[in-house]
């Protein structure tokens, strides 16, 4: 039960933290970009390494850079077939998400296959 109520006190504050830091910014679209993802990760990151110790944290966040890269990797992916291509929303999101799990799990294979 404590571990949750660390979960939501870290989280809310750093997610606070994130958000005043997007809200400075210009232009104010940053503020959505740093409100959520970044904040959360770093507060995982941080009870993880209570938690388990920092081998454990580093193949986790190897972990978290795949899926970003991968993401990146699926969001221009699904812009070119969008504008490109001209394909609908839901065949090149659909087409994007095979892409998007190659890369995650080839990048994942390339770091030593750490989950």
């Amino acid at each position: 039960m404590s571990e949750y109520v660390v979960r939501f006190v870290v989280g809310g504050v750093v997610v606070s933290a994130f958000s005043m830091l997007g809200d400075i910014l210009r232009p104010k679209s940053f503020a959505g970009l740093f409100g959520a993802a970044p904040s959360v990760a770093l507060a995982t990151l941080g009870i993880a390494v209570y938690q388990h110790g920092v081998d454990y944290t580093a193949q986790q966040s190897w972990a978290m850079t795949a899926g970003a890269i991968a993401l990146a990797v699926y969001s221009i992916f699904v812009c070119h077939l969008l504008i490109r291509a001209g394909l609908r929303a839901a065949p090149a999101t659909l087409l994007s998400l095979v892409v998007w799990l190659i890369v995650a799990f080839g990048l994942l294979m390339l770091a030593g296959g750490q989950t």
